[in-house]
């Protein structure tokens, strides 16, 4: 079933903006932006945030598929796909779900999720340390619909037949506090050609450089 982001009973509040409202580099802005790269961590490359998050989505947008993280109440983890909804500024990251599924009751108990992305063809990966929220806003729901939804959500009868009106479909909504990612511009044979120096060498491959966003990042344009 696809996942999405939902909220609570009450409708979920403005999230952040996807990338196309991304603010373009106003002087005040690339000063903001020099800081950024002058911060970023250890190991990290370092870019300027409007492209951080324009490669960031496009990234996702290839992959679609996370395996969303939560925790049980019993302390555990666990982990199940859900296929990343288009962005459209209701949240950093968000999903469709069942309101009967599990996962809703453990977003209650602990809010705290993680996303992750892999690529196999080029390497490349996404980690999203977030905060979910649930919404049954049957308004929202009705502006996000989208067709394909249908066939997760089996007819179970008047009402209950995979529409705009269904009661079953709740949304994931998930505010980003970190996010970490590797991009590559390496074509897959020099990919794997690194890999398999590093094998002989005994030093790690150059496949791509690592990136951290901030939460002030990721939402400084709101």
């Amino acid at each position: 079933m696809p996942p999405r982001p939902t909220c609570g009973n009450p409708p979920a509040r403005m999230l952040h903006p996807s990338r196309a409202s991304c603010p373009t580099l106003d002087k005040p802005e690339a000063e903001g932006e020099r800081m950024a790269m002058n911060d970023a961590p250890h190991g990290a490359e370092a870019v300027p945030t409007e492209k951080k998050l324009e490669d960031l989505y496009e990234l996702i947008d290839g992959i679609s598929i996370a395996m969303f993280t939560t925790r049980r109440p019993d302390g555990r983890l666990v982990s199940r796909p859900m296929q990343t909804q288009s962005h459209d500024g209701e949240a950093d990251f968000w999903f469709v779900t069942d309101i009967d599924d599990d996962k809703l009751d453990e977003l209650e108990n602990d809010p705290q999720v993680n996303l992750a992305y892999y690529r196999d063809r080029t390497r490349e990966w996404v980690s999203v340390s977030g905060t979910a929220r649930i919404s049954r806003d049957r308004e929202q729901v009705r502006r996000l619909y989208k067709p394909d939804w249908k066939a997760w959500f089996a007819d179970d009868g008047p009402g209950r037949d995979g529409s705009p009106d269904d009661p079953r479909i709740t949304l994931v909504l998930v505010d980003a506090e970190s996010v970490v990612y590797m991009k590559s511009d390496t074509p897959r044979p020099v990919v794997l050609f690194e890999v398999v120096k590093g094998m002989v060498t005994g030093k790690q491959p150059d496949v791509g450089s690592v990136r951290v966003v901030s939460a002030g990042e990721m939402h400084g344009a709101r």
